[in-house]
């Protein structure tokens, strides 16, 4: 972060710059004031959403690519197929005053979400939580639909709201028998994991993966719990997550030791030689794990980040291009 230059190999990552953009678009809309350090932090913002060329990243296609590397180009994957966190991508995408892309994309892109139906509940299927959270960080989505929502009869927001439901109750059931699951112990996600590595434990033979996107009900799942993932799930079922909170903390204690925020995961299957009842516990720290927590906890407080969502007339463009109707957005 000092010098801005490309970390190891990876790659310019399309929802990752959305990310970016995103917070600093946002950033525009709280700095709203006439002095001249304001309006500098608005001028940039606008620049850097200005400059993002969404219409290259097609790579010749009608949907976004996941990324591009000097060495290889384009990567062989892209934004074209089952639910996922890209929303938020075609949402900047759509509204560029600059380089915006066609809707076509898009449609094709929402009418691949597959439908499933767990524990009584339907909805638009994604395993892990993070899917179903970061693009609500910054978007409103209550109460606005787009054709998808309108041909299943709910937004994106009570998706989200039964996904979160979902894997509370896959803990409740805890099908696989690992430890820890039970209505306070619950939060699957994308993280950090005690493997690879294969261990018998009871007469089980378990394996268990290392950095991976685990998710419920239908995995893949090795027993590792992300709290992060529950806390960013707070404005779609407060009552679950709050009591699953209390827990964490109360009983739990999974502060991390260094005081940043809760650990990243942990295992309680995972046997550890020194016999601690949580198992494995991550030592990493992600700043995409802490800063859903506190954008999240701010949107179920006072709605603020995505108050000033909604103030930026760019994703307001973007959204209506994508046929976004209803709620808010007709008041714009």
């Amino acid at each position: 972060m000092e010098t801005g230059r490309r970390a190891s190999r990876c790659e310019l990552s399309t929802i990752d710059t959305a990310l970016l953009i995103a917070g600093a678009l946002s950033a525009a809309s709280y700095f709203d004031g006439i002095g001249g350090e304001e309006q500098e932090i608005r001028d940039l913002a606008e620049a850097l959403y200005r400059r993002v060329d969404w219409v290259w990243a097609l790579n010749g296609t009608t949907t976004l690519s996941n990324g591009w590397k000097p060495e290889s180009g384009f990567l062989k994957y892209s934004w074209s197929k089952g639910y996922t966190e890209a929303l938020i991508l075609y949402v900047l995408a759509l509204g560029s005053p600059t380089f915006p892309i066609g809707v076509g994309g898009y449609r094709d892109w929402t009418w691949t979400f597959e439908r499933k139906t767990a524990y009584g509940i339907e909805y638009f299927y994604a395993g892990p939580l993070f899917i179903h959270q970061l693009s609500h960080i910054w978007i409103d989505f209550r109460g606005i639909r787009d054709d998808r929502n309108r041909e299943i009869d709910f937004d994106y927001f009570e998706n989200s709201r039964r996904a979160t439901l979902v894997q509370r109750q896959y803990a409740i059931e805890n099908p696989r028998g690992f430890a820890h699951y039970h209505q306070h112990g619950w939060g699957i996600s994308a993280s950090d994991g005690p493997g690879p590595a294969v261990r018998v434990i009871d007469g089980i033979r378990r394996k268990f993966y290392g950095y991976r996107a685990r998710g419920a009900p239908f995995g893949p799942d090795d027993g590792t719990l992300a709290p992060w993932a529950v806390v960013a799930s707070l404005p779609f079922a407060p009552e679950a997550v709050l009591e699953t909170i209390r827990h964490a903390i109360g009983q739990l204690a999974l502060r991390n030791k260094l005081g940043h925020g809760f650990d990243a995961s942990i295992n309680p299957t995972f046997p550890m030689p020194n016999g601690d009842a949580h198992g494995w516990v991550s030592p990493l720290r992600f700043g995409l794990n802490e800063g859903p927590i506190i954008l999240m906890i701010e949107n179920h407080l006072s709605g603020l980040p995505w108050k000033l969502f909604r103030q930026c007339p760019h994703i307001v463009r973007g959204l209506r291009r994508a046929d976004f109707r209803g709620g808010w957005l007709d008041l714009s």
